[in-house]
């Protein structure tokens, strides 16, 4: 199996057609063809239904593009380790961060980060939901969660305090909640379908049924609604500071409870070697977050 046959392949799914495979690779369409042939008789199967405006995927194909994905991507990185003149990472990294987090934290790092490693190219995927890794050739999550037990590897980056929040006018005209008890009358807003808060006491855990009318699919649909009035909301606190110090936001501290602890995560799909790309992406983000203040982590 030729790696020029199979980086046809990938460039050909990314473009959406083997005109765009060859624009991309600068090559002309009909070596692009022949390549893209070669390699179906070399694995025996059919991975691409093509006619001349359009392309897709067969279920061979979809099952076989991580693994060529994985493997352009590690030719490039082979071939960067073994060039004395090159400094830095290579390859395509592709990227899942929560959205709120990356806009925040990620994208404004990306630019430098390419111009510090010239053969390095991003993909990133803003997200609030976890991807299948390996199904679409994913290098890489970045996740704020209580992690449960999973087949994939994860890396504590940072920790991750949370903070009951609501609006002035919303507390003035519903009250400010004093105990775990209080939430029940109170608007919640969920996130996604969550139904319920975990908070931490002196008696363990304790869930939390939300009883809001609103919920939303995105943190910042939930930051938006609660300092719009809409309710009570559970945001990390890099995410509401800067509104508690305009005034838009208050910060709500029961006397018998407090939000579960969580962390920032960096999740990768096996525990095979770290690529350069990874580790100067990670790099570059727990320099960020220090310098934003947020406490590190080891794994």
């Amino acid at each position: 199996m030729d790696t020029a046959d199979v980086q046809v392949f990938t460039a050909a799914v990314t473009a959406g057609s083997l005109a765009g495979a060859a624009r991309q690779l600068g090559v002309t369409p009909m070596l692009a063809s022949r390549r893209l042939a070669a390699l179906e008789a070399s694995l025996g199967v059919r991975l691409l239904h093509r006619t001349t405006r359009s392309l897709s995927l067969t279920p061979e194909g979809e099952t076989f593009l991580p693994f060529a994905r994985a493997l352009v991507d590690n030719e490039a990185e082979a071939m960067a380790r073994l060039r004395a003149e090159t400094r830095g990472a290579a390859g395509l990294l592709r990227v899942s961060v929560p959205i709120s987090f990356g806009l925040k934290f990620i994208m404004p790092f990306v630019p430098d980060l390419l111009a510090d490693n010239p053969d390095l190219k991003m993909a990133v995927d803003l997200n609030d939901s976890l991807p299948d890794l390996v199904a679409t050739g994913t290098d890489l999550a970045i996740r704020i969660a209580r992690l449960r037990d999973s087949s994939l590897i994860a890396q504590k980056l940072a920790a991750n305090p949370r903070t009951l929040v609501a609006s002035p006018a919303y507390l003035a005209r519903r009250g400010l909640p004093q105990r775990v008890s209080d939430l029940g009358d109170h608007d919640c807003l969920a996130l996604g379908n969550a139904t319920h808060w975990t908070l931490v006491s002196a008696e363990g855990e304790r869930h939390v049924r939300l009883n809001g009318r609103l919920s939303c699919s995105s943190i910042a649909g939930c930051h938006a609604a609660s300092v719009a009035g809409g309710g009570v909301a559970l945001l990390s606190d890099w995410y509401v500071d800067e509104d508690v110090a305009a005034g838009r936001l208050v910060k709500i501290a029961l006397a018998d409870a407090a939000p579960e602890e969580i962390a920032i995560w960096a999740v990768y799909p096996t525990n095979q070697l770290v690529l350069p790309k990874v580790r100067v992406f990670i790099a570059k983000l727990r320099q960020t977050l220090a310098s934003a203040g947020i406490a590190g982590g080891s794994s």
